[in-house]
């Protein structure tokens, strides 16, 4: 089996094709190639049993994503993607990536569905930024997609391609609503959600963090780990079981940045949260109340989905994949 995953030189992309690697295999079934794309070209290597080749493209180029499709892969997992805060600071470029690159892919596979028959599994990363608010307690399965960002205006819309594409059998397809990941690898940055990782990440290797919003704050999370694995699920299900809606809220863990903190202490001790200091930051907090904060995810739970546990996990599975 030939598998393309875009955005391959991004944190789950990496580790998406660090895990086949080791497997051999996406959702149980043998690989064989491993063609990795990114705007930077990924350097990651292959084995005895997988071809790897590392490419290098813009992906809100037709022809680039033309000449990708023209490999024929069985599998895309379509990771690429300008993040949040850039797609709403640099608005053409957002929707050049997120939706014309979207609109390229699909139509790519479609034509060339009319060559020869093709129908490829498609994997979408798509964000519970498509949600907006005012929110209910629990967000379930049938809430509205009305997102109050340009990043997640352009993932709906990447949802909505993704269903016609299905439903018309040019492609086989499953969006993937991840909460946000924790604990991001890597050094802070900017995000208005790195304090989530940072709080964590940072005292764990003996650096000071800062919590800028209030303990109180509730979110909806998900380590690096499990998103890895919600791919590889999505890889085997049997996405006749969706019907038509093929968009999924992922399983996650709700909890405050009070329970990560005390799930910090219970973990490293405490030094380790000795090292967060609290200096409100207010531009972030405006940002933060204005997210979902938990979420009924009844699909994707009778789909087998599955995810971390409680924050302890969540630590835990952070020190072993990135700590050793």
């Amino acid at each position: 089996m030939r598998v393309l995953i875009t955005g391959a030189a991004g944190m789950i992309g990496a580790k998406l094709a660090a895990s086949i690697l080791q497997s051999g295999d996406l959702g149980g079934k043998p690989v064989s190639h491993l063609d990795l794309v990114d705007i930077v070209a990924p350097a990651i290597v292959g084995n005895n049993a997988i071809t790897v080749t590392n490419q290098q493209a813009d992906l809100s180029n037709a022809g680039a994503i033309t000449r990708l499709i023209d490999q024929r892969p069985d599998v895309v997992v379509h990771l690429a993607a300008m993040p949040s805060g850039g797609a709403e600071r640099e608005f053409e470029t957002g929707y050049a990536i997120n939706l014309t690159g979207m609109r390229a892919l699909v139509e790519a596979i479609r034509l060339q569905g009319l060559r020869a028959p093709y129908c490829p599994r498609v994997i979408f990363s798509s964000s519970i930024a498509v949600f907006g608010g005012p929110f209910p307690d629990k967000i379930g399965d049938d809430f509205l997609t009305m997102p109050l960002t340009s990043y997640g205006a352009q993932k709906v819309m990447g949802e909505m391609l993704l269903c016609d594409y299905s439903r018309r059998g040019f492609l086989d397809g499953i969006a993937l609503r991840l909460p946000t990941i924790c604990i991001r690898p890597g050094a802070p940055n900017k995000a208005a959600s790195g304090f989530f990782s940072n709080i964590l990440r940072e005292p764990l290797v003996g650096k000071a963090a800062n919590l800028p919003v209030s303990p109180d704050v509730r979110h909806w999370f998900a380590s690096p780990r499990s998103s890895v694995g919600f791919i590889h699920h999505a890889g085997a299900l049997d996405l006749s079981r969706l019907g038509p809606r093929r968009a999924l809220n992922m399983p996650g863990l709700c909890a405050t940045v009070q329970e990560e903190i005390e799930a910090l202490e219970r973990v490293a001790g405490k030094d380790a949260t000795k090292r967060i200091t609290r200096i409100p930051e207010p531009e972030i907090a405006t940002i933060v109340d204005g997210w979902a904060q938990d979420f009924e995810t009844t699909r994707a739970n009778a789909l087998g989905f599955t995810a971390d546990a409680s924050f302890d996990d969540i630590i835990h599975a952070h020190i072993e994949d990135e700590l050793g």
